[in-house]
């Protein structure tokens, strides 16, 4: 973060000094867990469902830091953040909140990520949306994007009213790029994530039925979603995705130039020719006003796609030529883990660890995977999906479980294990679409899946672990590549 005083803290965000004169200078980072204060940082003190972090202010600055950014009076310097206005308050809800002094810490950290961005005038904001693949195209923009300068980004889907300006604060005045991923629960959420680091570029990748519980419907996620091409400036730029109609309708919502992007013969940056090779790896021509260039990406899935032709559009509006972007893109790892994460066996057996979370559109995009990695040799490779529930899909919940369910058969997945009652609809819908036998198992938890597949899976299946993160079901994965080296 740039460097700041307590006493100038306390002016942006409107609150006031405790137990300080205010000189003290934050250098260091931002953290709200006092394992990770860095010298000279500010420690956040947020309340929690089991420990409350005003509890730990005393520690915090022991570890180093100068401060606490709080919600009342601690045992340590503080700026004691001022009560949340009435109209920002659905916007800064935390587990475990009684009292709203969490809130008021995030509506003070808001303020304060919104003065660092405004101070930075040099610095590029990129804000990523869409209903799946948010955190997979932030990790490429920012690769493609870090040979032109020092890029900020997020750790994992670090995407929130928390995760927003934390990670907003890790910019300085050497950072040309910061790449920001903006989730939503409800309308007025990815706007007012806007507020707090306005984007000059903003990519919508989907609309999809996640978080369709709260949204009540794919129309009402596409208005919660076009917040983002509203919040773009004149001189700002909206990627959108040609090949999804609800996101393409979003160009009419903003007043900065459109590219679209897709495998639409109307995209400005699209991808054709494309082929798979035994790993889901895709190689495609890169089509663009600037010339041709064939791409070839070292990531799995045929999804990549499109998230590549997202980051190749903000490259190539940058100023790089199709060539430069081929060869970044080509370079481009796996940075955020339980994504894809593919890994074979001595044994032959190849596990794919996507199960950092779910949703119906990224499990669709998961079980083509696994389809294409098991069908590229001859003979076929026996394939298992292993999948858990799916949250927030509200009242569509048995339906969306269903259809994944009747998917798996109807992409000819050799083996479905459903685990967990939440998820029964998969396995109930897999058997209507024409599964029988032990085709498809529902077990009751993660334990009694590690069980099943240790017993059952033989050298050359191909093995695909998803879930919600809540479920953590990647110890599934872990347990099978732990097995695989005895």
């Amino acid at each position: 973060m740039i460097a700041l005083t307590l006493a100038e803290i306390a002016e942006i965000v409107g609150g006031r000094l405790h137990a300080t004169d205010g000189s003290p200078v934050v250098t260091g980072s931002i953290e709200f867990d006092t394992r990770k204060v860095t010298e000279g940082g500010l420690f956040l003190a947020l309340p929690g469902e089991r420990v409350d972090g005003h509890d730990f202010a005393a520690q915090a600055v022991a570890a180093g830091a100068v401060g606490v950014l709080a919600g009342r009076e601690v045992d340590a310097p503080a700026v004691i953040a001022p009560p949340v206005e009435t109209k920002h308050a659905n916007a800064y809800v935390l587990a475990g909140d009684k009292t709203g002094e969490g809130a008021a810490v995030l509506a003070a950290l808001a303020k304060l990520a919104r003065h660092v961005t405004d101070r930075l005038k040099d610095l590029t904001i990129v804000g990523i949306t869409g209903s799946a693949g948010k955190t997979s195209t932030k990790d490429l923009i920012a690769q493609v994007l870090r040979p032109v300068g020092e890029v900020v980004a997020p750790p994992e889907s670090f995407n929130n009213e928390l995760g927003h300006p934390w990670t907003t604060l890790r910019s300085t005045e050497d950072t040309k790029f910061l790449v920001l991923e903006l989730s939503a629960r409800g309308i007025g959420h990815i706007a007012n994530l806007c507020e707090i680091a306005p984007p000059r570029f903003g990519a919508v990748l989907n609309v999809g039925t996640a978080h369709l519980g709260e949204f009540g419907s794919r129309e009402g996620i596409a208005q919660g979603k076009g917040e983002l091409v509203e919040a773009l400036p004149e001189d700002g730029v909206a990627i959108l995705n040609a090949d999804d109609p609800l996101v393409a309708g979003m160009a009419s919502r903003t007043k900065a130039k459109v590219v679209l992007v897709g495998e639409n013969p109307k995209a400005d940056v699209r991808a054709e020719d494309i082929e798979l090779d035994e790993q889901a790896r895709a190689s495609f021509t890169l089509k663009t006003a600037k010339g041709d260039a064939r791409v070839k990406l070292a990531l799995n899935g045929p999804h990549q796609v499109g998230n590549a032709l997202v980051a190749a559009a903000i490259a190539l509006e940058l100023g790089a030529t199709p060539d430069e972007v081929a060869e970044r893109l080509g370079a481009a790892q796996r940075v955020s883990s339980h994504r894809m994460v593919i890994t074979d066996r001595a044994d032959g057996v190849t596990v794919i660890d996507d199960a950092y979370n779910a949703n119906p559109d990224s499990v669709r995009a998961a079980l083509k995977a696994l389809a294409t990695i098991s069908r590229a040799t001859t003979p076929a490779r026996r394939s298992w999906a292993v999948l858990g529930p799916m949250a927030e899909l509200g009242d569509d919940a048995v339906r969306e479980h269903d259809e994944i369910g009747r998917l798996v058969v109807r992409l000819d997945i050799s083996k479905l294990v459903v685990i967990g009652d939440a998820a029964r609809a998969m396995h109930q819908g897999a058997h209507l679409e024409g599964s029988w036998g032990e085709e498809s198992v529902l077990v009751p938890d993660a334990d009694a899946a590690i069980a099943l597949l240790r017993a059952e899976i033989r050298p050359g299946d191909v093995v695909l672990v998803k879930a919600s993160n809540a479920y953590r079901l990647w110890r599934i994965a872990e347990a099978l590549l732990e097995a695989g080296t005895k």
